[in-house]
């Protein structure tokens, strides 16, 4: 598996900005997903952009306002923009609903992600990526998330805080009304969280209402948070419905719980804390032991560090 997320696709056009020629008039995005990568390219080549459907109606976006009519006598060398090619039939569909526009228009084509043997589909393009691949992008409408096993808090609802953690009807409350933070467009395999197997029908009723579709949903079997807090077994609980099945994805919104059941599992984990994935739980807890710690880690470098001294 590969994944890219926010971070990873400035880096690379940053890296690679020198691939786009400088006499472009106008960029391109095709929505959604190419949205992004085209407003990043045009905020460091310091060109105008726009989306397809509104480059079709003369409209670009400018300063203080949004669709605003353009001279044709401006623009005209156009850069078109997407994130990614994997068949390449979204790229086709692009260059179909502009070929009227040609005689106007000298039209290029990039793509930030490729995969291989697709170079020759776009004019420019950053980096080649096999399949599979995630993106943080569109990760949450990803067709495979019925492979994925979800956490619910801190995922597809904030945390609860202290206050409303009382076991008791303010906690019954916070499920029943907690404000929704990643709420996939796709059916999830299976929602594993700690909450307790007592606040199931507030679960499924919070679930229903958010229209949140999914599969199975697994809660600890346990009477009370003391006994929760006693087991201290949430990575471990997640970890092993993560690994009865062949799920290809755990979200997880604690980096150290994502930590864990990446160990335990051995499989990816994007935790949602700071949207990065999980592959090798041991190299990173050998490199926070080393010293070498990477940069999203830091901070939790001293606490697992005096856990490993113990």
């Amino acid at each position: 598996m590969y994944y890219r997320n926010v971070s990873d696709l400035n880096k690379i056009i940053l890296k690679r900005l020198n691939v786009i020629p400088r006499d472009f008039d106008l960029i391109v995005g095709i929505p959604r997903s190419g949205m992004l990568p085209a407003n990043l390219l045009a905020l460091y080549l310091n060109r105008p952009y726009t989306d397809i459907h509104s480059f079709i109606n003369g409209h670009i976006y400018k300063a203080g306002a949004r669709g605003q009519f353009f001279d044709i006598k401006d623009f005209k060398k156009i850069l078109v923009v997407d994130d990614s090619i994997a068949s390449g039939s979204a790229m086709d569909k692009c260059k179909e609903s502009l070929k009227h526009l040609e005689a106007d228009f000298s039209i290029s084509y990039c793509a930030i992600y490729v995969i291989p043997g697709k170079e020759k589909m776009v004019d420019y393009y950053f980096e080649i990526v096999p399949l599979p691949r995630y993106f943080q992008w569109n990760i949450l409408n990803h067709t495979s998330l019925e492979k994925a096993c979800f956490d619910i808090d801190g995922v597809l609802c904030i945390d609860p805080t202290e206050e409303q953690n009382d076991d008791g009807e303010k906690y019954r409350d916070f499920i029943l009304n907690a404000p929704p933070l990643f709420i996939p467009g796709s059916k999830i395999g299976t929602i594993v969280t700690s909450r307790l197997e007592k606040y199931r029908k507030e679960t499924e009723t919070w679930l229903a209402a958010n229209n949140v579709k999914y599969n199975d949903l697994v809660l600890l079997d346990l009477p009370d948070k003391e006994a929760r807090m006693r087991a201290n077994s949430h990575a471990a609980h997640k970890a092993k419905t993560y690994a009865s099945k062949p799920y290809v994805l755990f979200i997880e919104s604690s980096l150290s719980q994502a930590i864990e059941i990446n160990r335990i599992a051995k499989k990816p984990v994007l935790c949602t804390e700071n949207f990065e994935m999980i592959f090798d739980a041991e190299s990173v807890l050998y490199n926070l032991k080393s010293g070498k710690y990477f940069p999203f880690l830091r901070k939790y470098a001293l606490k697992i560090r005096n856990k490993l001294r113990k």
